[in-house]
């Protein structure tokens, strides 16, 4: 059994987790557990890993419950659109990219200098997008250029 202390429960105010829905949770609990430096809170039913000050959540999909009636949950179809992504924030983002692919994990692109900032981003195992940066020119009132508008 977890102990109490090691659960996303706040003692008071609120504590924000990211749930994600998952086609293996065995791989994808140890994707997070080993990239991102997690620690396994509980395996299964649902699989908890705390990574940094924050925990994701993970379990299979499923249909509708009487707490959120007409929601299917499911992983995602296609990486091609995406409405939302998990953003991790690094100290150092080439120690953090060297170790993650040592690890097996798949980016995108290697880290790309963006001014602000240095940028890249990976895919989980079921094709979750998570964006990886460290701020660099923003510490020192640098901003990312703003994208080309398309025509």
């Amino acid at each position: 059994m977890t102990p109490p202390g090691k659960l996303p429960a706040p003692q008071h105010g609120l504590l924000l987790t990211h749930f994600l829905t998952v086609r293996d949770v065995a791989v994808s609990r140890r994707f997070y557990a080993d990239v991102f430096g997690g620690e396994v809170v509980m395996a299964e039913n649902p699989a908890m890993v705390k990574v940094a000050n924050s925990w994701i959540i993970m379990n299979p999909g499923g249909g509708p419950t009487p707490d959120k009636p007409g929601v299917t949950l499911e992983p995602p179809r296609s990486g091609e659109r995406v409405s939302s992504f998990l953003n991790v924030r690094v100290a150092d983002l080439p120690a953090f990219y060297a170790h993650a692919v040592a690890q097996g994990a798949d980016f995108l692109t290697e880290p790309v200098d963006r001014g602000a900032e240095l940028r890249c981003y990976l895919r989980d195992p079921d094709g979750y997008l998570i964006e990886v940066g460290q701020s660099t020119g923003l510490l020192r009132g640098i901003q990312a250029e703003a994208p080309a508008e398309s025509g």
